[in-house]
């Protein structure tokens, strides 16, 4: 049985893989930055494996987080979905309807 407190940590979570896939895309942006920085530098060949290194740990957790949101996305449409059919009322109810409008207004955007 869905219950307002579940949707409220399912809504949570989703934010918070949320603000990390952001995270983790900023960190990729920044890493590249530095690498090329390194190479235009002619720095150690040694640093700069290791710095390649970093990024691509970075980038590779940029789809892990896009599968744990899509996982997070599905599982708190279900339980809002079983919510509305009880015709229970909250504010919980409005605020996972805006992070699924977020979260689905980004994976239509990484799409195109």
């Amino acid at each position: 049985m869905a219950t307002l407190r579940n949707l409220k940590i399912k809504t949570a979570t989703c934010r918070r893989i949320l603000k990390e896939l952001h995270s983790y895309k900023k960190e990729v942006q920044k890493e590249a930055a530095k690498t090329a920085d390194m190479k235009e530098k002619g720095a150690d060949p040694y640093d700069l494996k290791q710095q390649e290194n970093v990024l691509a740990e970075s980038r590779m957790m940029v789809p892990d987080c896009h599968k744990r949101l899509k996982a997070a996305l599905a599982d708190i449409k279900g339980t809002l979905a079983e919510l509305k059919e009880s015709n229970l009322q909250g504010d919980e109810i409005g605020e996972a309807d805006s992070v699924i409008t977020e979260v689905e207004a980004l994976f239509q955007t990484s799409e195109d």
